[in-house]
């Protein structure tokens, strides 16, 4: 990984926060949608067979801006010029607390975006100054514990 970044592993829970300027993109099945400047935050799930090393692409992504085949709807975010990704904040679990994170984090969403797989209006919320504190408590009231945070790529 470039620039000191861990390999994470293991099965898990996570959220991306990125940070973006205003702009407008086509976000696959989604259509066209306008972000406002700001954060965005991304809940996801790492249960499959590579767990948490999607983190790991997920990151890649993010430094490359660069990839061959969009494979999730935060793949559109993390090669768009307008968006950065300045932290990543996961946990340990084998069990699908993610949509539980989602519900708890809540507030304005992009409705439908990344949560194909279930039932929840969305997976990506918006907050006007940076919500690391916030999700970092979201995680912590879920787990009982304190997440582990990535920064400064």
């Amino acid at each position: 990984m470039d620039r000191n970044i861990p390999e994470i592993e293991g099965k898990g829970i996570y959220c991306l926060i990125l940070r973006n300027t205003a702009c407008s993109m086509n976000v696959g099945r989604c259509g066209e949608i306008d972000f406002e400047a700001g954060y965005h935050i991304y809940v996801g799930s790492a249960l499959g067979p590579g767990g948490l090393k999607r983190l790991n692409r997920h990151i890649r992504v993010a430094q490359e801006r660069n990839i061959s085949k969009v494979h999730w709807h935060i793949d559109y975010l993390l090669t768009y010029p307008a968006f950065d990704l300045v932290s990543v904040i996961y946990t340990h679990s084998s069990e699908r607390m993610e949509c539980l994170l989602a519900k708890r984090i809540g507030a304005e969403n992009v409705p439908g975006f990344g949560c194909s797989d279930c039932n929840c209006r969305s997976h990506l919320f918006y907050r006007r100054s940076s919500p690391l504190k916030e999700i970092g408590e979201a995680f912590s009231d879920i787990f009982s514990f304190a997440p582990v945070t990535i920064e400064n790529f």
